[in-house]
């Protein structure tokens, strides 16, 4: 073995995580070289951010999905009939309810939109569940009911415009976190990053497993503190413009200057409840009885299924989550358009697949991650964002998608073939 091999073994890093790192960095070198360094700018790399918080969000949910050998091809459908519900919701229901403009109206606009989501998946994965109907034609049913039946909420028309406070939770002016506060959750996430660190070798070294060198974790320890500050900086890099910041300093009630004003974006808030999500998501499939049951059962569901796991009770609750990621997704992409159309959500489906698949879980089940799932998501917006960028049509980017979705499969069925997983 060569040393740099040694040296990945030494730091016991998942080689397929290593990989999806360098798929992305080689993706956001050359779409940089080819733009002329417009592509790595603190700009760009907000945007990318924030256009790939509500696709990252549902692939977190089709982990599960999948992993349990299943599938759920409504989720665009179902993100539009509940961004259509939601925007109705604030623009025409609560206004005669509690008032315009009242500052309740995006609390209850976000509860009723993930109450109503997760009660549709968890109808969905009773179909699936109990009454054994394929998750394929379930959810390719809910594929075209929803579809029809956001058109049939407002007769086609679009819903706008949003509450003001709704559409900060889609980014953009106003909805981040500003300079200060980026760095308060950028040190935060470092620090809890390497007390959890520090406290899975001393778990392990209790129970008597094998721990990395010291060394070694260290180098784990700054990647990780890198990796956290390094985005912290480049939100923080991206300015306000101008005309925007003179517009908040004066909501603000400050003293506006006269000559250029140094306010920064920060992080923002999609992305603040992309982490939010991940972390919760994280911890559900690793630290908790639902999710040693989760995969469990994609494992071997007959077994599962022996060994007293209610599978089918497990279903709906699956499908429920993914409704209520769903409809969290809703309320990101609503908000950032800062209007609900019909055409919202089409085909994320597909990208939320993809974006599971390519981070690595597998279609015949049992395995995935969640941060795979988010990295697969960031991957396939990078793409798209660049092709963009350098000028290429739509009908070509969906060209390459489908190209790099299918050859990520196949990467993963060799890689797996080679490690016996």
């Amino acid at each position: 073995m060569n040393a740099i091999g040694k040296f990945i073994k030494s730091l016991q890093i998942d080689t397929r995580l290593l990989g999806m790192i360098g798929a992305l960095l080689v993706i956001w070198i050359v779409f940089d070289v080819v733009t002329g360094g417009l592509y790595l700018t603190p700009r760009n790399l907000f945007n990318l951010s924030v256009q790939t918080a509500s696709v990252a969000v549902m692939a977190t949910g089709m982990v599960f999905i999948i992993v349990t050998r299943h599938i759920d091809l409504s989720v665009g459908s179902l993100l539009g009939f509940l961004g259509m519900l939601m925007g109705t919701m604030q623009l025409h229901v609560l206004p005669e309810i509690v008032g315009t403009g009242h500052w309740s109206i995006w609390i209850i606009t976000v509860v009723f939109g993930v109450v109503m989501g997760a009660l549709i998946g968890a109808f969905q994965g009773w179909l699936v569940g109990y009454l054994t109907i394929p998750a394929f034609i379930v959810t390719l049913g809910g594929l075209l009911v929803w579809r029809g039946a956001a058109w049939w909420v407002t007769s086609g028309q679009t819903v706008a415009p949003l509450d003001q406070t709704f559409k900060l939770l889609g980014g953009g002016v106003s909805g981040t976190l500003g300079g200060p506060a980026s760095w308060v959750l950028g040190i935060a996430a470092t620090a809890a990053a390497l007390f959890l660190l520090l406290q899975s070798r001393r778990k392990k070294a209790a129970h008597g497993f094998p721990v990395k060198p010291v060394w070694a974790e260290a180098v784990v320890a700054g990647i990780i503190s890198v990796a956290i500050l390094g985005f912290t900086f480049i939100m923080v890099s991206y300015p306000v413009p101008t005309r925007a910041a003179r517009r908040i300093l004066e909501a603000r009630g400050e003293p506006v200057p006269d000559g250029p004003i140094h306010m920064a974006q920060g992080i923002a808030f999609p992305v603040v409840l992309l982490l939010v999500v991940a972390l919760v998501m994280t911890v559900v499939a690793q630290r908790t009885r639902f999710g040693r049951y989760v995969f469990a059962t994609g494992g071997n569901p007959e077994a599962a299924e022996l060994s007293g796991i209610d599978t089918r009770f497990l279903t709906v609750k699956i499908f429920a989550l993914m409704g209520g990621l769903t409809a969290i997704a809703a309320v990101i992409a609503s908000a950032r358009l800062g209007a609900v159309g019909n055409d919202l959500g089409t085909l994320d489906e597909l990208r939320v697949i993809a974006a599971a698949v390519i981070g690595g879980t597998a279609l015949s089940g049992g395995i995935g991650t969640i941060y795979g799932a988010v990295i697969g998501a960031l991957i396939m917006q990078s793409l798209q964002s660049g092709m963009a960028m350098v000028g290429v049509d739509a009908p070509m980017q969906s060209i390459v998608v489908g190209v790099v979705l299918v050859f990520a499969v196949f990467v993963d069925i060799v890689y797996r073939k080679r490690t016996g997983a």
